[in-house]
């Protein structure tokens, strides 16, 4: 009979399960000592020098173009996502309606001017008549005096003298008449000259209000930009102040970063941020700087703030928006970004002697637009032909500028 044998493996014993068990653990202590260590020597060294968030969007001007007087839409240059240059045409409205109306206020300038002049002869006029009447009231007395004393010698009658002494009040009523009507006419002519008169004044004033509005019948792009929103029709009678386009200026953009309260501790004006956009990956970093952190939370400006004060009350934390700037131009060049993208951005805080509020005020504006500064240049031409052919001699008068007092 053959016995039949199987090879079995020695058992472990207790002791060494034991010894095995304490070195996992002992390594598992080890790796988490040496991560905690680590994550601590990168909070110090690296870490607590740099805050960052995803809640971060890029953010620009919006500018809404819309007429200044009525009108009917005639034609429309732009249309969504079209570029268009500062000072281009973007729609017309029907001058017809300006065009007369500055028509009629050249006619009424001209009228004005006329008028003005006659009056300050009127002036001229009424001092020569003054002279004559006061020559007639100083000849009056003469011969009453005369007649007077011829009465006393009984030279003449009584009814004589009466007749002198009536032609005497009469002689004198005229030139009170006369002096009357003369401080009348210096009443409206006095202390100013015939070219600043406030009627010229307010004929000038009329006309260039006419000749503005037939220059806002072409509605023109203060900025360079790209077009968004277009809403204008061709035919559509529009109001004044109605919202046409946007224009967008894309090399105006900025980012606001909406930080938790509790990361902004050690955040300063000027501290250098780094910016990742969404649409360009990690390939393109942007470099930028804070311009100004934010004076409350969003839910503070809310147009219906949280009434923490009623019902119950859950504590959350808020975020504030920090206003970051980009330092290069020409990065917005070769990677235009638009309206509203995602972007990561990344503050460097090493740097803490940065204000957190700022401490000067703004003296220059810090968007401005100048295709508006010359409009009244043709209409000062126009005044000064319609004064000159008109008898009053160019430059005399003071118009008003564009560019105000």
């Amino acid at each position: 009979m053959v016995e039949q044998t199987t090879d079995k493996q020695p058992a472990v014993s207790a002791p060494a399960k034991s010894s095995k068990r304490k070195q996992y653990l002992l390594g598992l202590l080890l790796v988490v000592a040496g991560t905690g260590i680590g994550a601590y020597v990168y909070q110090q060294e690296y870490g607590r020098f740099y805050e960052d968030t995803d809640d971060a969007y890029v953010q620009g001007n919006l500018i809404t173009i819309a007429p200044k007087v009525p009108g009917t839409v005639t034609q429309v240059f732009a249309d969504e996502g079209d570029y268009v240059e500062k000072g281009q045409t973007l729609v017309t409205l029907d001058p017809s309606d300006a065009r007369i109306a500055l028509d009629s206020a050249e006619a009424n300038l001209a009228n004005v001017v006329r008028q003005t002049r006659g009056l300050y002869n009127d002036v001229d006029n009424y001092q020569a008549q003054v002279q004559v009447q006061e020559v007639n009231y100083r000849q009056a007395m003469t011969d009453y005096q005369r007649r007077v004393k011829l009465a006393k010698r009984n030279l003449i009658s009584d009814e004589e003298v009466t007749h002198y002494q009536d032609s005497l009040k009469a002689a004198e009523n005229q030139l009170t008449a006369v002096k009357q009507a003369l401080n009348a006419k210096l009443a409206l002519t006095e202390g100013v000259s015939i070219a600043n008169h406030p009627a010229i004044k307010s004929a000038i004033a009329q006309l260039q209000n006419a000749y503005l509005n037939l220059q806002y019948a072409q509605i023109k792009a203060p900025e360079s930009g790209y077009i968004a929103k277009r809403a204008v029709q061709v035919g559509q009678q529009l109001s004044a102040g109605t919202a046409l386009m946007v224009v967008v200026p894309l090399q105006q953009v900025w980012i606001d970063a909406n930080f938790k309260e509790s990361q902004m501790a050690a955040m300063r004006i000027g501290q250098p941020v780094d910016i990742v956009a969404d649409l360009y990956g990690d390939d393109v970093h942007f470099q930028g700087h804070i311009a100004s952190l934010g004076i409350g939370t969003g839910s503070a400006f809310a147009l219906l703030p949280e009434q923490n004060a009623t019902g119950n009350w859950i504590k959350i934390v808020r975020r504030l928006p920090v206003r970051v700037v980009f330092d290069n131009p020409q990065q917005l060049q070769q990677h235009p970004l638009r309206i509203g993208l995602s972007t990561q951005v990344t503050v460097h805080l090493k740097d803490e002697k940065g204000p957190l509020l700022a401490q000067t005020p703004v003296t220059k504006p810090r968007f401005s637009t100048d295709i508006y500064d010359d409009q009244l240049q043709q209409a000062h031409k126009l005044v000064e032909q319609i004064l000159q052919d008109n008898g009053i001699k160019p430059g005399d008068v003071v118009v008003a500028d564009s560019k105000g007092l």
